[in-house]
């Protein structure tokens, strides 16, 4: 029962628009399918090691994210804010039409983005620390054996679906966007990242109060 369950939380895990979905929709949309999608299994790989961090209790790793908290926040509310204004930019140079075949290079810009921007936001480690909790006072997932592992994967396996359908759906209509909307869809997400940065920049004060 624990595999079904461990795939409907990494399903719905993945559906809110946060900073990573931002992201993966505007690389999907300028570059293609491929670095979208790819963008999409790296935050489904740390996920998985997120989600394994938690139930399995290791504390010495969740003590020292926590302790460097506040730095992470800041690196995570810089690389939105670097984010937001590279896609802002983006939207005044349009795109080319579907008819013109475009080359795009592979680059693992995508992936190390994702990676950065997934490490730098200890609020994530949280949300994973809470779902142990969830699944495993109402025993869905024991610590015996590959109990856990298997759970961890499934909700990994989970995401990967997700981004699957949104890259797949993005990259196949986005082409029927006219101009003008491509750039409002770009000024959209710039905002977005924008305030997200925001935000977590501003719970950083929160956070020296409490240290403090």
């Amino acid at each position: 029962m624990f595999f079904p369950i461990g795939l409907l939380i990494g399903f719905i895990a993945a559906i809110p628009l946060g900073p990573i979905n931002v992201f993966i929709i505007s690389q999907t949309m300028k570059r293609d399918f491929f670095h979208g999608f790819m963008g999409g299994i790296t935050a489904c790989v740390l996920d998985t090691g997120y989600c394994l961090v938690a139930i399995l209790g290791m504390s010495h790793i969740t003590s020292l994210i926590n302790r460097w908290v506040i730095l992470l926040k800041a690196v995570a509310a810089l690389f939105m804010f670097a984010i937001s204004v590279r896609l802002y930019f983006q939207s005044k140079k349009g795109r080319k039409p579907k008819s013109e075949k475009i080359e795009v290079k592979k680059s693992p810009k995508p992936i190390l983005a994702v990676f950065l921007m997934y490490i730098s936001n200890p609020t994530l480690l949280a949300f994973w620390l809470g779902t142990a909790g969830m699944v495993t006072s109402h025993y869905w997932v024991t610590n015996d054996g590959l109990t856990p592992y298997l759970f961890a994967l499934a909700c990994g396996l989970g995401g990967v679906l997700w981004y699957f359908i949104l890259t797949r759906y993005v990259a196949k209509y986005h082409h029927m966007f006219s101009p003008k909307t491509f750039r409002r869809i770009f000024v959209g997400m710039a905002l977005i990242l924008f305030t997200f940065g925001a935000y977590t920049f501003a719970s950083i004060f929160v956070d020296l109060k409490l240290h403090f």
